[in-house]
């Protein structure tokens, strides 16, 4: 904080994060004007549950905290901490400079890490509030997407090539998957967060039960009042002097699960937008390339995998971290927290804003689709097509070696001449297979290949995916930005 320059100014950097990508309300929860209004709250909540508890804290500094919540002078926290050398100390001086009756009693019994590290779950808590209806919207954007294109054939690819038939809906729903298992794993750590409460200053409670005068029921109640006033159910028993940094590696791990789910869909989409067979939406006004005019570049999607690398490798942040934290704690957490933690979420913000906006203007080219099926289809049906022939009394063995010629021929065709698969025509032509010539259309009819791929999209979405999102019903309505 006392280091840098003009963050506002062209001539300093400024993380693109914030002010290029994540959204506002993202950044205002890891903005320092959140931060430390909330260590004022939080000694606010200290001072009130301590006065409840019998110490001599009397109304009007009480009061004279409340009226000064918002009253921060940035510039004097600045010089104090260049002087100090310590950003809570300057803290504290700095709302005690404008709470005169109160100074003596803020921050009483606490270390640090009261105000330091609860206020980072408590951000922790606010950010994963936002994540989740950001991403629950992206789920149910390819919800509808995917109920729309349910029946829609389409070739699968196995290892990037030509494989059975499925449709753009049940693969959607290969995505929509992951968001779901996405969706589930960040609310299921945003309900296990714990506040790390009043602990002292090496997690033994001492000052307050010094405080208190030996009173162990009262030092447990003065626990369980700040954290019910900062909204959680449950605080740590056990602490060092901060809260445990398997915390963090929880929640980035999360995080960086999400950006795994988003690369690879974003990649698909790129993948798909090669073949022309989907692409994201594309301005009237965008230009995909300064020097190409005719360039429609997958852009969006692969700003997607661009931030969802970094997201998944900040994970090691929290990893290594919590692997050095020695006995009680070390102060080597603090520089690496105030970066990742911050980046994991802006970063996926960013990637979920972005997704929606993707997701809310895929196009479908379904005649690019039906070709494509048409040069693969004729190979994947000739197993039908050695069906019917045994069934019109031919034999297997004459029928599979006929088609083995002809299925060469025509591969020759495609790879050394560019033509097209003229497989059907060699049939056709062919007057072994004139018992089923009348029955070609039907056996060549793409959606008797996608299996049950319409029935597992229904099943899925009503039984999996829209009971997931009932609890966002009020916020599905927000558009992307």
């Amino acid at each position: 904080m006392s280091a840098g320059g003009d963050h506002g100014s062209p001539d300093t950097y400024r993380s693109p994060l914030a002010s290029r990508y994540a959204s506002p309300e993202m950044c205002f929860v890891f903005s320092d004007r959140y931060k430390f209004r909330t260590w004022r709250q939080l000694w606010l909540w200290l001072a009130e549950a301590e006065q409840t508890l019998g110490l001599p804290i009397t109304d009007d500094q009480i009061q004279e905290m409340k009226s000064n919540l918002d009253n921060i002078d940035f510039k004097m926290a600045a010089e104090e901490e260049k002087r100090l050398r310590h950003d809570v100390m300057a803290h504290v001086h700095t709302f005690g400079h404008c709470c005169p009756k109160a100074a003596g009693i803020i921050h009483l019994g606490a270390t640090s890490c009261y105000v330091g590290d609860n206020t980072d779950l408590i951000i922790l808590r606010n950010a994963l509030d936002l994540l989740l209806p950001k991403l629950a919207r992206v789920i149910s954007r390819l919800a509808d997407f995917a109920k729309e294109r349910a029946s829609l054939p389409t070739l699968g690819f196995t290892h990037f090539q030509p494989a059975q038939l499925t449709t753009v809906g049940k693969r959607c729903c290969l995505w929509i998957q992951d968001l779901c298992m996405d969706l589930q794993n960040l609310k299921r750590v945003r309900d296990d967060l714990r506040f790390r409460g009043v602990k002292g200053t090496t997690g033994t409670q001492a000052s307050f039960l010094q405080l208190f005068e030996g009173d162990d029921h009262k030092v447990e109640q003065l626990d369980k009042m700040v954290t019910e006033k900062a909204g959680f159910k449950r605080a740590f028993i056990i602490t060092g002097q901060t809260y445990t940094r398997k915390v963090d590696i929880e929640v980035l791990s999360v995080l960086a699960s999400l950006g795994a789910s988003v690369h690879k869909i974003c990649t698909d989409i790129r993948l798909l937008a090669n073949l022309k067979e989907m692409e994201e939406p594309f301005e009237k006004q965008q230009i995909g390339s300064s020097a190409m005019p005719y360039k429609r570049n997958p852009m969006r999607s692969e700003r997607c995998c661009s931030l969802a690398r970094h997201l998944m490798t900040l994970v090691m942040d929290p990893l290594q971290t919590a692997s050095v934290q020695w006995f009680e704690r070390t102060l080597d957490d603090s520089a690496n927290r105030r970066i990742c933690l911050a980046e994991a979420f802006l970063t996926a913000d960013t990637i979920l804003n972005t997704l929606q906006n993707v997701s809310e203007g895929l196009v479908v080219y379904p005649k690019v689709i039906e070709r494509r099926i048409r040069q693969e289809l004729p190979f994947m049906a000739t197993e039908n097509i050695i069906m019917a022939m045994v069934k019109a009394g031919g034999s297997r063995q004459d029928c599979h070696e006929k088609i083995r010629v002809l299925s060469q021929q025509a591969a020759a065709v495609v790879k050394q001449e560019g033509g097209d698969n003229d497989l059907i025509e060699r049939i056709q032509a062919d007057a072994y297979f004139s018992p089923i010539h009348s029955q070609l259309d039907r056996l060549l009819d793409p959606s008797s290949f996608t299996g049950r791929a319409s029935q597992q999209v229904q099943r899925f979405l009503e039984e999996e995916v829209y009971p997931l999102l009932k609890p966002y019903e009020s916020v599905m309505k927000v558009p992307s930005f």
